[in-house]
């Protein structure tokens, strides 16, 4: 995220410098807590093949990932995926939780590049009494509403912008967009037990950089086929951006057409982006575990027209190894 705004579990590092909103970079989730839902499960067999699995899942709330920040195809919702889930299933957790890791992601130089990168850093994920948290995924927040099945938060956290060197041969003579301290206020909703649909809203603004707010909206499901060692989520989101984002992102201005070669482009405010994402958590034992992220994410809108776009299609993928105290 240090914490820039867009990675729940892992702070790649750029080049030799941070390069996270992982932002920073959606898994928590315990040994012991595996053996207690699964205890659960067992005697709530009656239940719905989905909510069996849905309690399984519940597990990987707490696992970090790795992510970058600045934007990513990842969504949203798999900066935290899972919480809602382990709170609903899993009420009685220890006061205060710690996972430390360190992890990898492959994903664009910049939004609508064709070119991709390897970053790496570490991961981290504390929580205390599911009211403060801080990580690389969310932030430094408070959970400042909240009931068994929702939530309501708000955090800081840092955007670390883009840099003509991330891509020179498409970047030169448009500037940088400078680093930049974030509010994000979130919302998560579960519709029940036996319907574990979790739904998610999000809302941005950068405190300079570009000085703009986004909307993203997302939801998730746990899938079948997670064990008391494996869970997996899947789900849609969809990004809307402000003109000021936009325009700081997509847009072209008469300055950087003269010293780009791009053509002069205004961009426009309204949705800026859909993908789907794939988010997946596999434990060794009770304190090690690996997670994993995928997503595919089509530009839309004024950015999927801007001139520096070179692809409207982009993918992510990340992989870390993490501990939990």
């Amino acid at each position: 995220m240090p914490f820039a705004t867009r990675s729940p579990r892992t702070t790649p590092f750029r080049a030799a410098a941070y390069k996270t909103t992982i932002t920073p970079s959606q898994y928590r989730g315990r040994h012991s807590q595996a053996r207690s839902i699964q205890r659960a499960a067992m005697g709530a067999a009656r239940q719905s093949a989905i909510a069996l699995a849905a309690t399984a899942c519940a597990l990987a709330a707490f696992a970090p990932r790795v992510q970058a920040q600045t934007p990513s195809p990842l969504g949203e919702w798999q900066y935290s995926a899972g919480i809602p889930l382990e709170k609903l299933y899993q009420p009685d957790r220890p006061d205060f939780e710690a996972r430390l890791g360190i992890g990898s992601t492959f994903e664009p130089r910049y939004d609508g590049s064709d070119r991709y990168h390897m970053m790496a850093g570490p991961s981290i994920d504390l929580r205390y009494k599911d009211i403060l948290f801080g990580s690389t995924g969310e932030g430094f927040g408070v959970n400042f509403l909240q009931g068994p099945n929702w939530r309501m938060s708000i955090a800081g956290a840092y955007d670390l912008g883009r840099r003509g060197h991330d891509d020179p041969s498409r970047l030169n003579g448009m500037g940088n967009i400078n680093p930049a301290p974030l509010m994000k206020i979130a919302g998560e909703y579960v519709v029940s037990k036996d319907f574990p649909l979790v739904v998610r809203a999000a809302f941005t603004r950068s405190f300079g950089g570009s000085n703009g707010w986004t909307a993203d909206l997302g939801t998730y499901m746990p899938l079948p086929g997670s064990s008391k060692t494996f869970y997996w989520f899947a789900g849609p989101s969809v990004t809307f951006a402000d003109s000021n984002y936009m325009q700081s992102w997509f847009g072209v201005t008469g300055q950087q057409a003269a010293a780009s070669g791009y053509r002069q482009y205004n961009a426009s405010a309204g949705l800026k982006s859909a993908g789907f994402g794939i988010t997946m958590v596999y434990f060794v034992n009770k304190h090690w575990f690996m997670s994993a992220d995928g997503a595919i994410k089509r530009l839309l809108g004024s950015a999927a027209n801007s001139p520096i776009v070179q692809t409207k299609t982009e993918g992510v993928c990340d992989l870390s190894i993490n501990y939990q105290f």
